[in-house]
């Protein structure tokens, strides 16, 4: 059994993209492959087979290798909900929460936990590939660490570094990496890789050969700029915050980035539509009178983050779009805010409170332990579906009498306004379902729905995966990961 590790000289430089490229670059050889992430901090959350949940990284390094996503993949999860509190899921399930005055203590008493992942998912495959989290650079996050060096050394798994160009200073970000992590932690270090460039390689060529003399490590490979990661779901919040305008002739989506958004890649398929342009639209600027569509998506804290909604005058927004007759659309946390009210009476996801919801549709919440993990099918707006559950909470009432969806198994789903232009559900991933997004895109009088996004994510794997055949030594890699 082989593995390899990718490591980061920083946060974004691009490890969860090359990982679910080199899974699928050697699941297209004929391996058997497996993605694995010891620890994630995500919002952003996919449900397994098993009837768990993971980081959306991970349930996509899963399709790379044409499996299904499974909760051993990403053993240790935490989903944040509040600036110092974060939900704990441990293979698949909520474990409780930690906070940043006893998480440091609690992380190394989860690399058990870890470790019986690791073992269970490698007794299956050729070979695991992994993905740390941050930095090893990040030394006084060293101790107890089970994200990077941490665990490396404990599986004895080799690491490659992965340094960003896209941003500047990649020479000193590893040789940095190099002079400040333990000797024994840089030990474990095989080689580099170069993500990211922009031109001609060729003009690189010094600085390479320097990272190589300095570092001591080789270097295995200079990526160029992946564009077919943009039709990747993006796991992390990061990538909202490089808002975007609509472009002239489209209709707009308009989605208001709220502190806890959760699982805002439900979006994504409507980057295919060219009718229409997503907008998120950031904190300190309204949402716009022009937009056809507003989206309320999911949400790790969703009193919380109903009381940040208000606070930008967001609400304000949301109701005058209402009264021009425009369409409305709430996903999980944003359907419980659109009812008249949300209650949370034993703090799940904060401090316990008890208040008013957005009023749009006649139906309450209230918030409860129990976890509702499962795949569905089903049917909305005359149109098969299939989507997904991740959600703590219960809603009632009159207006479900009306309900969005009706499922497979003869549940119903989420609610609807009398005249269709108010909308809420519990399930994520529905407008992957083609048939489903030209349903609802009729509404505001765009014809869509005409390819298939699931198909174009998974030809984005195989186009990364040739670009790293490529500029990548593979060979090398894999002689890395097998000892040899």
């Amino acid at each position: 059994m082989a593995a390899l590790m990718l490591q980061g000289t920083g946060s974004d430089v691009g490890k969860s993209v090359l990982v679910a490229g080199l899974c699928r670059a050697f699941t297209n050889r004929g391996l058997v492959v497996r993605p694995f992430k010891p620890q994630n901090m995500s919002n952003n959350a996919a449900v397994t087979i098993d009837g768990g949940e993971i980081g959306r990284a991970q349930a996509l390094q899963a399709v790379a290798c044409r499996t299904p996503p499974h909760s051993d993949m990403n053993p240790v999860l935490l989903k944040p909900q509040a600036d110092r509190t974060s939900q704990l899921i441990v293979h698949g399930r909520v474990r409780g929460t930690l906070g940043s005055s006893n998480f440091r203590e609690a992380r190394g008493a989860l690399l058990t936990d870890v470790m019986q992942s690791y073992d269970r998912l490698r007794a299956g495959c050729d070979i695991v590939v992994i993905e740390g989290a941050g930095s090893p650079a990040e030394i006084n996050l060293r101790a107890g660490d089970i994200a990077n060096m941490g665990f490396a050394r404990a599986a004895n798994v080799p690491v490659i570094l992965i340094g960003d160009i896209d941003r500047g200073g990649v020479i000193a970000a590893v040789v940095g990496t190099r002079a400040v992590i333990d000797p024994d932690d840089a030990a474990m270090i095989r080689g580099f890789l170069i993500n990211k460039f922009r031109g001609d390689p060729a003009l690189f060529d010094d600085g390479y050969r320097e990272i190589e003399r300095r570092s001591g490590w080789p270097g295995l490979g200079v990526i160029p700029w992946l564009s077919a990661a943009a039709r990747l779901p993006s796991e992390d919040a990061v990538i909202l915050e490089r808002a975007a305008d609509p472009r002239d002739g489209r209709r707009m989506i308009a989605c208001p980035i709220l502190p806890r958004i959760s699982n805002f890649d439900d979006l994504d398929p409507f980057k295919l539509e060219p009718g229409v342009e997503v907008v998120m639209v950031p904190p300190g600027r309204p949402i716009p009178a022009e937009a056809a569509v507003i989206v309320l998506p999911g949400s790790k804290a969703t009193i919380a983050d109903l009381g940040a909604l208000r606070a930008e005058g967001w609400d304000i927004d949301i109701l005058a779009h209402h009264r021009r007759g425009g369409m409305i659309v709430g996903l999980c946390g944003g359907y419980q805010m659109l009812g008249q009210r949300i209650a949370d009476p034993l703090g799940i996801e904060g401090a316990a409170d008890d208040v008013n919801g957005l009023g749009l549709l006649d139906v309450e919440t209230t918030v409860s332990p129990a976890k509702t993990l499962r795949h569905v099918t089903g049917s909305a707006l005359g149109a098969a579906l299939t989507g997904y559950e991740m959600h703590m909470g219960d809603t009632r009432g009159p207006g479900a009498a009306r309900p969005f969806a009706t499922l497979a198994d003869g549940a119903s789903d989420g609610a609807i306004s009398q005249n269709g232009r108010v909308i809420g559900s519990y399930l994520h991933g529905l407008f992957a379902s083609p048939d489903l997004r030209r349903a609802l895109l009729a509404g505001i009088g765009v014809a869509g729905g005409g390819r298939d996004y699931v198909a174009d994510v998974d030809a984005a794997l195989d186009d990364i995966a040739a670009e790293l055949e490529g500029h990548v030594n593979l060979d090398a890699l894999l002689a890395i990961a097998t000892g040899r």
